[in-house]
């Protein structure tokens, strides 16, 4: 048995294309594009390249990018200035913190400034709320994108037991919340998990988050299971890996991610669709 591929990459230049439409559309009858800020803090490589990765997404469809690169970490007080900034211009319709931030900087306090209707992301307390009770707003992107992944294998989500390896704010949490949305039965494993193999095993839909690299041996994936690796680990000699490992689970799998071109692509894609989804709320209000 070989499992089937799920293309990231392809799915997530379909949904940039139907971005590019709409914003088109918006454009012609007399709306302006979108515009996302984005904040990056530092020199972080991984983080330069992800923003880099977004600034060139939003190219292609016609979002307008607002880069502060902020070589030397702000003060608490300035960067709260910005965001303040970025919430009460018209113009900008949504603000991308790029994480993580450095230390002592704490995240929780610049997420939580920035308005839930600008929040792209999906991080503030109300949006993750909101998702909660079973009334999304904007969605966190990383699990909306995966969501989206699952519906494209065609198979009835509705009632099959769904495992999520990794309980992070920004991932693992509001991805059991999704998963519960669709009609899923949820299980979340976590470090203080005891039998970790039994529960993987027993998994219709394993989701990998936790960010160890290849934590979850093949062996372990149930036959036929849905398998979507969030985890994007940089080895010593500089090759990308998941969280799984993907030749031994690639045998027992039905459905599979790889990595990278799995999940990536439609994180960003879906931070793009929040944001001409906000760029439209905005001007319907």
């Amino acid at each position: 048995m070989t499992a089937r591929l799920i293309d990231g990459k392809q799915i997530a230049a379909s949904i940039l294309a139907d971005i590019k439409e709409r914003i088109d559309a918006r454009e012609s009858h007399g709306l302006r594009r979108p515009n996302l800020a984005v904040i990056l803090i530092g020199d972080d490589p991984a983080s330069a390249i992800y923003v880099r990765n977004k600034t060139e997404a939003c190219r292609r469809v016609g979002i307008g990018s607002v880069p502060h690169i902020l070589k030397t970490a702000p003060t608490e007080a300035e960067l709260l200035a910005l965001i303040t900034r970025l919430n009460e211009d018209e113009s900008i319709d949504g603000i991308l913190l790029q994480l993580p931030l450095p230390a002592p900087l704490r995240p929780e306090l610049f997420i939580e400034h920035i308005l839930p209707t600008k929040d792209v992301d999906g991080f503030h307390p109300y949006n993750m709320g909101r998702l909660a009770v079973r009334r999304p707003a904007l969605r966190p992107c990383t699990p909306a994108g995966v969501m989206t992944l699952l519906h494209h294998t065609g198979i009835p989500l509705r009632g099959l037991h769904a495992v999520v390896v990794g309980a992070s704010n920004h991932v693992g949490r509001p991805m059991g919340l999704e998963l519960l949305l669709a009609g899923c039965t949820v299980t979340t494993c976590h470090r203080f998990t005891n039998g970790l193999r039994g529960h993987v095993a027993a998994a219709d839909i394993l989701i990998a988050a936790a960010g160890k690299p290849h934590l979850i041996p093949g062996d372990w994936i149930k036959e036929g299971a849905i398998v979507i690796d969030i985890g994007m680990n940089r080895l010593a000699n500089g090759h990308l890996v998941g969280d799984i490992d993907f030749a031994e689970a690639e045998k027992r799998a039905g459905w599979i991610t790889p990595v990278p071109g799995g999940v990536g692509p439609m994180t960003v894609s879906t931070l793009l669709a929040n944001t001409l989804e906000a760029a439209t709320l905005r001007s319907a209000s």
